[in-house]
């Protein structure tokens, strides 16, 4: 009998789970990193003074680095295939968890962490395709499932990694994500199979520099970026220095096991409550649940400050990264229908350019707001986060 064909719907949730399990993957790693460096500083012969400020530093420089890199990704998957170019952002940050395990000194280590920000530009991609294959009707639910991936990875991850990091040390742990990444090139390679076909045939570098001039010449994405870039600015702050705070209530010895235990719970609700804003945006309009779940971040961010011990800490911390994945997963919602089809690629391949910003923008400012206390990162996230909405706004008008 003739085999028959698989149905429609199957083919785009079985991409949605070959994205979905990258993007977990993807993300255990980087929040292991950012959940334990702190933590693996000293060990790398940094004084405990000044372990708040190379920990800005670093997070800092991981995402400067491969910005000027993200308009020739885009370009190069217009120009010839979306695949290609997502399978090498799996493969070097499995070659940047190399350098850092290996790295003696707290300057090859800056290497390592640096290089991750090469793999810029996967995560755009993999939603550009996902709101071409999925139904009309089921964008929003499938861009927040993949997208939740992220934020409950990078909350799950150090769950999973505070023992291996108590018991072996980081670089066993960072042996471990190195595998997984590999593991993650080879189901891509093997089961994505990617019908888009670049059809623009021009210079390259012409291509790279019309990606910049698509997004300075739309409005609304002249200011949906920006407004983005604030609202993780916000989160990325806090998420960097979160595990010092963790530090500074918790007196045990396993201090890598309490940072995973706090910040795996803001997984397990963004694993509930990411999903859920994705079915409500469908239902009553993205821009509309983007603005409700960023107030209440607003609202929230706060919180963490006036805690006096782990378990106010921990249900704060939880609700707040509950909430951010997921506005985090709608944001991008927003964004792809910003743009149109024929450019969807190149501009989704900036998706990730507000975080990466961010991560530059919110560890800066800690590195000064954390002077007098590390938990002053959180109504500065506030304050952030405020801006953010207000440039929203604007954006939503265009």
């Amino acid at each position: 009998m003739d085999a028959q064909p698989v149905p429609q719907s199957s083919r785009w949730v079985a991409l949605l789970s070959l994205f979905t399990f990258g993007s977990f993957v993807e993300t255990i790693f980087f929040g292991q990193l950012g959940a334990f460096t702190p933590l693996y500083l000293p060990r790398l012969g940094i004084p405990v003074g000044e372990v708040a400020r190379w920990t800005g530093i670093i997070a800092a420089a991981s995402g400067l680095l491969g910005i000027p890199f993200l308009p020739f990704w885009g370009a190069l998957a217009d120009r010839y295939a979306r695949k290609p170019v997502i399978l090498r952002s799996f493969a070097i940050e499995a070659i940047a968890g190399v350098i850092a395990l290996l790295a003696g000194n707290i300057w090859i280590f800056l290497i390592g962490r640096s290089v991750t920000s090469l793999s810029l530009g996967n995560t755009g991609l993999m939603m550009a395709t996902l709101s071409e294959r999925a139904p009309a009707n089921r964008q929003g639910l499938a861009i927040s499932i993949m997208n939740s991936a992220g934020p409950i990875g990078v909350f799950i991850g150090p769950l999973i990694g505070g023992p291996v990091v108590d018991r072996w040390g980081l670089p066993a742990l960072l042996s471990i994500d190195a595998v997984l990444l590999a593991i993650v090139v080879a189901a891509l390679g093997l089961g994505y199979r990617d019908r888009f076909k670049g059809t623009d045939r021009g210079p390259l570098l012409k291509m790279a520099g019309d990606s910049v001039r698509i997004l300075l010449q739309s409005r609304r994405l002249r200011l949906l970026f920006p407004a983005l870039f604030l609202l993780f600015a916000g989160w990325m702050l806090a998420l960097t220095y979160a595990p010092l705070a963790i530090a500074q209530l918790y007196s045990g010895q396993d201090q890598a096991t309490m940072v995973g235990i706090i910040l795996g719970a803001g997984g397990l609700l963004a694993l509930v409550i990411s999903p859920l804003l994705g079915w409500l945006a469908d239902r009553f309009g993205y821009w509309r649940i983007l603005f409700v779940g960023a107030i209440i971040e607003v609202a929230l961010w706060p919180l963490p400050a006036l805690a006096h011990s782990l378990v106010p800490f921990g249900i704060t911390w939880a609700l707040i990264n509950g909430v951010g994945a997921g506005v985090f997963a709608v944001s991008f919602t927003v964004l792809a229908h910003s743009a149109s089809e024929d450019v969807r690629g190149r501009i989704m391949s900036f998706a990730y350019l507000p975080v990466n910003m961010g991560l530059f923008l919110g560890p800066t400012i800690g590195s000064l707001v954390t002077r007098g206390s590390v938990f002053a990162v959180f109504p500065t996230a506030a304050v952030l986060t405020a801006l953010g909405i207000v440039l929203l706004g604007f954006a939503a008008r265009r």
